[in-house]
């Protein structure tokens, strides 16, 4: 779920000084970024609602390079303002970034800084939060973004305290969300925190969107590793990892196949992927659950075996811990929205047909990995993503650590704000 805030954060009572004014809001493009999440704070901000109870902000639009700047299918776009023009507003949107392997222009970078030093708010939609970690925005504060990013932002700014689960974090006068629809969530949610509830509904019903969403980001999660590892030498014991979910073995068996120690290996991998090696392996067995659950006929005690569990009551909470149902409920949930005429897999696990849009049953077979897809390309978790939302919402996974199957390890939880708006405490 998202950290929404209850009580106004220490960051948020700081006053806004100079030229600033709080209903300014200022947008900060590069090229090469997505027009969709660059889009999404132009509307909520930009576009006069007022009949419709909505108070107005004013928008500038604001260029963080020189232009023309380019976006999504070769599009040019002219800002009409530069990065001095951020000296006058009280929140500031970076709505997302081109490259999370390049860094952001310093001029941009030392804009952000000195308008968070005048008591600006900061907001990084989708990848703009490797914006603002690259101006030391996000040093020491939990954040979010994409998830499929999250590991990358964790490795590369070890200081900030990253959680892929969460849809966005307040954080008091920095706020980050994670990728695409997450950045409508968090825009909905300033407007929430600066006219209430009713001025936040009213948007939300122009918008036709709902005006908060349960859950986060852990239905959409495919804990695939970064590019990144692909040179390592992990990634041979992690490749072998995905190949034998079906296969009871833990943590050390991974550091023993990579000739290392348990702390070590543990060390190695949370350096490479922001998690630690027990989490990412629980996550992956999940995951191939919710395949096997979606695609077969297997029943759940088969499935908690053809996914590495020791026992059914090992995927039954680690299932409902992460997705926040039972397995036979998410079955029954998705098969109810399953197209007709989508049947699920023999026994052998093989498609008796060619599986519908949506569904697992395209991406992967059993004790094999799905294949990573584009952020933006959500189609094979749509219906995984219904079938939850059907269900309940996904429980917190920070509420209590859960053993492994061996009974000796504990799941690791990436720290997090134990309250809305709060920093994480480390």
């Amino acid at each position: 779920m998202s950290h929404d805030s209850t009580a106004a954060p220490e960051g948020a009572a700081r006053k806004l000084s100079g030229r600033r004014r709080k209903e300014i809001v200022a947008v900060l493009l590069f090229s090469g970024g997505p027009i969709f999440e660059s889009s999404i704070p132009l509307s909520v901000f930009g576009v006069d609602r007022q009949d419709a109870g909505v108070p107005r902000y004013r928008l500038l639009v604001c260029a963080g390079e020189d232009g023309p700047l380019r976006t999504t299918g070769g599009l040019e776009l002219t800002a009409p303002h530069g990065l001095e023009a951020i000296s006058r507003a009280g929140t500031v949107v970076v709505p997302a970034w081109r490259s999370i392997t390049s860094p952001p222009p310093e001029e941009a970078l030392d804009a952000l800084r000195r308008a968070h030093e005048e008591g600006a708010r900061i907001v990084g939609l989708c990848t703009g939060a490797f914006v603002l970690a690259a101006a030391g925005l996000l040093d020491g504060r939990p954040a979010t973004t994409h998830w499929m990013y999250a590991p990358t932002l964790a490795k590369r700014y070890p200081s900030v305290h990253v959680d892929p689960r969460e849809l966005f974090v307040d954080d008091g006068d920095v706020l980050t969300s994670a990728g695409t629809a997450a950045g409508i969530d968090l825009c909905l949610h300033i407007v929430r925190t600066d006219h209430g509830n009713e001025a936040a509904g009213a948007l939300a019903r122009r918008l036709v969107v709902p005006p908060r969403r349960s859950g986060g980001q852990e239905r959409y999660l495919d804990r695939s590793l970064p590019e990144e590892i692909g040179a390592d030498p992990l990634a041979e014991v992690v490749a072998w990892a995905l190949e034998h979910l079906h296969e009871q073995f833990d943590v050390e068996t991974l550091a023993a196949r990579a000739y290392m120690s348990r702390r070590t290996f543990d060390r190695r991998f949370r350096s490479l992927t922001g998690s630690a090696p027990l989490q990412w392996l629980i996550t992956q067995r999940v995951l191939q659950a919710q395949r096997l659950l979606e695609t077969s006929d297997y029943s759940v005690d088969e499935v908690a075996g053809r996914c590495g569990f020791r026992s059914p009551v090992a995927l039954r909470g680690h299932f409902r811990r992460q997705l926040g149902s039972s397995p036979a409920a998410y079955r029954a949930a998705y098969r109810a929205r399953r197209p007709q005429g989508d049947k699920p897999a023999d026994g052998d696990g093989q498609q008796n047909t060619v599986p519908a849009p949506g569904s697992a049953g395209s991406t992967g077979t059993p004790g094999q990995p799905a294949v990573p897809l584009h952020p933006e390309s959500q189609v094979p978790f749509q219906t995984r993503r219904t079938a939850a939302s059907a269900v309940g919402s996904p429980a917190s996974l920070s509420t209590a650590s859960a053993s492994s199957d061996n009974g000796r390890d504990r799941e690791y939880v990436p720290s997090r704000a134990s309250l809305p708006g709060q920093r994480s405490a480390t």
